[in-house]
C-alpha cells in the first residue's frame, strides 16, 4: 500500500471516529428500551420501561403479557398538578393511574402506562410501584432534588 493510499484510510478512520462521538453524544434523543421480570407473592410482574426524549411508556404485566388499562398522565399548568387520563380500559378500575401520577411527579416526564394488574389486588400494586420507581431512579429517569431532571 503506498503512502497517500494509508492517509486517505486514516483520515477515514479519523472522520469515522468523530461521527461515533457525535452519535454518542446525541444518545439521549434515541429511544431506550428496559424489560425486566420480577415475583412478587408467587406473582410474576413484567415491566417495560420505553425512554422516549421527552415522555415515558410503562407497561406492568401481571403473570401474563396482557396489555391491560392504558393511561396518559401528564404536568398541567398553572398550578403543575397532574391529570390523568384512560385511554383504554373501563373507567371503574383505576389501577395503575396512580401509578401514572406519582410517575409524573417523579420524573417530571409525560407517562404513558399499560396495567393489567387486577383492581382488588392493592398489595401488588404498591409491590410493583416499588420495583418501577427503584428502576427509574437506577435508570437515572427520575428529577433530582437540586438539579432538575437527571435525564
Amino acid at each position: 500500500m503506498d503512502s497517500q493510499g494509508l492517509e486517505k484510510e486514516i483520515e477515514e478512520l479519523k472522520l469515522k471516529e468523530k461521527q461515533e462521538i457525535d452519535t454518542s453524544a446525541h444518545s439521549h434523543d434515541q429511544l431506550k428500551i428496559t424489560s425486566f421480570s420480577e415475583i412478587v407473592n408467587d406473582v410474576s410482574l413484567h415491566f417495560q420501561i420505553i425512554r422516549f426524549p421527552k415522555q415515558i411508556y410503562v407497561w406492568i404485566g401481571y403473570n401474563s403479557t396482557k396489555l391491560g388499562h392504558m393511561y396518559a398522565a401528564a404536568p398541567t399548568r398553572p398550578n403543575n398538578v397532574v391529570s390523568v387520563t384512560s385511554l383504554l380500559g373501563g373507567t371503574s378500575d383505576n389501577t395503575g393511574s396512580g401509578i401514572a401520577r406519582r410517575l409524573v411527579l417523579k420524573t417530571g416526564l409525560n407517562i404513558v402506562m399499560a396495567c393489567s394488574i387486577p383492581k382488588n389486588s392493592p398489595m401488588i400494586e404498591i409491590e410493583a410501584e416499588k420495583i418501577l420507581i427503584q428502576k427509574l431512579i437506577s435508570l437515572g429517569y427520575t428529577k433530582s432534588r437540586v438539579e432538575g431532571t437527571s435525564l
